[in-house]
This record gives C-alpha cells, sequence and structure tokens, in this order.
C-alpha cells in the first residue's frame, strides 16, 4: 500500500532479464520526473535511471546500455527493462519521483537478485 508500488522482481542469472513495474497513484504523475532507485546492502539509495514528463531520459553509467525506462501515463505506471544483468545489480529496486530531492513516500521496493 502506498503511492509507489513495486513489482517484476525475483532472481535471475547473471546475464539474464528482468522488467519491473511501478504502479503509481496521485493526480500529477504525467509531468513528474520518475525515476528507478535501488539500494544493496550497506550501500545507499541510488538512482538509476529517470525519465522526463516530455519522456526523455538519464541513466547511471552503472547501467547505461543495459537498463531502459519507460513510462505509460494513462496506466500510471513505470517500467525497468533490465537486460544484461550482473551480479552488482543485486539490490531492492525503488520507483519514486526523480531527482533524489523529489522522492518521498516509498514504496516496499521489489527485490532483484542477480546470481548463479
Amino acid at each position: 500500500q502506498g503511492q509507489f508500488v513495486e513489482s517484476g522482481g525475483g532472481l535471475v542469472q547473471p546475464g539474464g532479464s528482468l522488467r519491473l513495474s511501478c504502479a503509481a497513484s496521485g493526480s500529477s504523475f504525467s509531468v513528474y520526473t520518475m525515476g528507478w532507485y535501488r539500494q544493496a546492502p550497506g550501500k545507499q539509495r541510488e538512482l538509476v535511471a529517470s525519465i522526463t514528463g516530455g519522456y526523455s531520459t538519464n541513466y547511471a553509467d552503472s547501467v547505461k546500455g543495459r537498463f531502459t525506462i519507460s513510462r505509460d501515463n494513462a496506466k500510471k505506471t513505470v517500467y525497468l527493462q533490465m537486460n544484461t544483468l550482473k551480479p552488482e545489480d543485486t539490490a531492492v529496486y525503488y520507483c519514486n519521483r526523480a531527482p533524489a530531492p523529489f522522492a518521498v513516500g516509498w514504496g516496499q521496493g521489489t527485490q532483484v537478485t542477480v546470481s548463479s
């Protein structure tokens, strides 16, 4: 329950793929820049991808070329297609507004584990 509900995580082998979904609530979704964040054990939460209301995207260097963020404003949903997954991608993934100063009301996240 809450403003953002993440889903789609799971256990995948290195080199595999996952598609995460984030269902959002609220009346201003279409004009918000949205992002996917991740937090690994013992590390700070980091923004890995963002997408503006105009569909402009940005990616952290660590995921560039492997992850693709997209959005469906009619469904108030943000997606993260993750390809060529690496063990270092293992983390809890969260959806929220971006950049970080705008991110409030965190959901529970969805666990992504990349392991053989």
